[in-house]
Order: C-alpha cells, then structure tokens, then sequence
C-alpha cells in the first residue's frame, strides 16, 4: 500500500505520471515513500468500473492522484486530454518528469518533439517500467548497473560525451540519492565492466562489448 503524499520530507523532483486507461490498467500503485508522485488517471467515456485495489491505491495517495473523466469517444479524444493537461502542469513545474503509460504509439510524436525542449518526458508500456520505479528497487551494484546501461542504451546517440555530463545523467537518474563517491563508484565500474572508456574527460561508450 502506498503512503500518503506529504507525510515525510520527499527527495528530488516530482515524478507526473499520466496513465492511459483504455489501453493500460494497472491493478494497483506502489511507490516509493520518500519521491514525490502524482498520477492522473484518464478514464474513457465507456469505462464505466474501475478495481477497488486500483480504487484505494488513488485514495491513499490523498491530493496527488487525480481521474480525469474524457469527454467525447473520438479517436484522439484520450490523446488530446493528457496533452492538455501535461501543457498545464509543465507550465507550473518545467523540472519535473513527465511519464505517459500508454501502448499507444501515437503519443512518441509529442515525446520526441518536447525533448527537442529539454522536457524530461518518456512514454512507457507500463508504469512498472518508469526508471525512477527500478531504482527505487534497485539496492546491489549489478542492479544499479543494469538501471545505468539500459538507460544510455535508450539514449542512443544522444549518450553523454563528457565524464561531468554522464555524472550529473546518473545522478538525475537516481534521483540525486547518491553521494559525489557512489557517483564516482558507478562510473568506474562502468569502465571497469568496459561499458565506457575515459580518455581524458571524454566517453566513449562500448556497451554491445560490455554486454558480451
């Protein structure tokens, strides 16, 4: 069961997920205490009942979870709702991480030209998949490292190329939870592991190598 928002002191930026419910229902929420998470839940015109574990995970998150009722059964009518709102809340909180949970392609277009702005955004198939949710989970070196490389692995050519860069990426993608050393720790074992190579303050990235 998760806790109620805003019992303890919450660490990093707020996680915003918008959750596709024609397409993606998840049964029930489960996030980390000590992040800041809020939800919205976009329910179709049609869908007319929703389980009751989903139903008391919304609850107990108080103020940070949301249904969002569509209006209309139009093709795009979902997709257009979750823009308008996304809009709205970036507006309030640019720094935040925006995650769409839906199978639906259509909104990659939407993805792909805010991060032409610098939006921290990402679609996903299911929420158990936001990065943030692995992490969180993730406790021993090998899992922290597996979190790392997926992630520059779906960077593709956009990877960091300087060693500050790549730092401060993996410290975001902690959710600045990790101490400067841990930091440093990470990053040679990635080169130890031969995922990365250092030359100077460059990377280079020789991930298919370090997977084999």
């Amino acid at each position: 069961m998760v806790k109620q928002m805003g019992e303890i002191q919450k660490n990093g930026r707020t996680n915003y997920i918008f959750i596709d419910y024609e397409n993606v229902q998840p049964s029930l929420f489960e996030f980390p205490s000590e992040y800041n998470f809020k939800v919205l839940l976009f329910v179709g015109a049609n869908q007319t009942k929703i389980p009751i574990e989903l139903v008391t995970s919304m609850q107990a998150m108080g103020s940070d979870a949301e249904y969002i009722r569509i209006v209309g059964n139009g093709k795009n009518a979902l997709d257009f709702h979750v823009t308008f709102y996304l809009g709205r809340l970036f507006e309030k909180d640019p720094n935040g991480y925006f995650h769409i949970i839906s199978k639906d392609t259509g909104f990659d277009i939407l993805v792909k030209h805010l991060r032409t702005k610098k939006v921290l955004i990402q679609r996903y198939k299911r929420v158990e998949d936001i990065p943030a949710l692995k992490i969180s989970t993730s406790k021993t070196l090998e899992e922290k490292i597996n979190c790392i490389v997926n992630f520059l692995e779906r960077r593709g050519n956009a990877k960091p190329r300087k060693v500050e860069t790549l730092t401060n990426s993996i410290n975001s993608l902690f959710m600045r939870a990790l101490s400067q050393k841990e930091l440093e720790g990470l990053i040679n074992y990635l080169a130890q592991k031969r995922f990365i190579k250092i030359e100077g303050m460059n990377v280079h990235y020789t991930l298919n190598d370090g997977k084999s």
